[in-house]
């Protein structure tokens, strides 16, 4: 009896280990560390300001800090906390749009950044009804429109967003041509862009979140729409992908 007990509990913990071993990492846990930013970038914009992690410093450099430009954010969170706009618009007098699917982050906007105009959608592939929205009780930030990963995540609060395309939003604000997009909406990504013509705004660099189970779909989108990915970024940047017209394209 007492051998029949030992193996029944060794074979539960090899069925434990084996589960263990078997889950799929969260998001956050497959982000390496942030790397120091290059000597190069650090000299010549010094450390950045206010990005989770160097986009800052890669979106100055390619625009070689140029003034008054125009930005989409989706997914844009916090008004100044890891904000990718932020910077672009305190700094360098840029304007643009904020989009989130976290309603309350429009207060802070409309006093805080008199230059981007926010709005409240979920954005995806298609303008209709309204979408499930799953705000992370212990951090908005990583709050997401997946029910799979938010409770994995842990407790949350579930909201109705209504859902929009990102062509829709821009043709109702009457935008033809924007420079910077900048997207972050924890796997909705895929469903993001299929909802938006960049062959018709053309945008002249992208940052989008790139995670391990959207990235094959986020690499074709801009592979089919002929923007080439800036790989030299990625020893700067682990968690996100850049992308760009073409050289010479004008």
């Amino acid at each position: 009896m007492k051998r029949v007990h030992v193996l029944l509990a060794i074979l539960g913990l090899t069925i434990g280990l084996f589960l263990l071993l078997r889950r799929e990492p969260l998001p956050e846990e497959g982000i390496a560390p942030a790397q120091p930013p290059p000597v190069r970038l650090v000299q010549k914009f010094g450390p950045k300001l206010y990005s989770q992690y160097n986009e800052e410093l890669v979106i100055r450099d390619y625009f070689n800090d140029r003034r008054e430009g125009v930005f989409v954010d989706v997914g844009a969170s916090h008004y100044k906390t890891n904000s990718t706009t932020y910077y672009l618009e305190k700094h360098l007098g840029w304007t643009g749009i904020a989009v989130d699917a976290i309603c309350d982050y429009g207060k802070d906007y409309a006093i805080y950044r008199m230059g981007t105009r926010f709005f409240c959608f979920f954005v995806s592939d298609r303008s209709d009804q309204e979408a499930d929205f799953y705000i992370s009780l212990e951090n908005k930030r990583i709050s997401t429109g997946d029910s799979r990963l938010a409770e994995r995540r842990g407790d949350y609060d579930l909201v109705k967003v209504p859902r929009i395309t990102l062509n829709d939003l821009l043709s109702r604000l009457g935008i033809v041509r924007f420079d910077f997009l900048s997207m972050d909406v924890e796997f909705s990504e895929p469903a993001a862009l299929a909802g938006f013509d960049i062959d018709r705004y053309r945008p002249l660099l992208v940052c989008i979140e790139a995670h391990r189970k959207v990235r094959g779909a986020i690499l074709e989108y801009f592979r089919a729409h002929r923007y080439r990915r800036l790989e030299q970024y990625d020893i700067v940047d682990r968690l996100n992908y850049y992308f760009a017209p073409p050289a010479g394209e004008k």
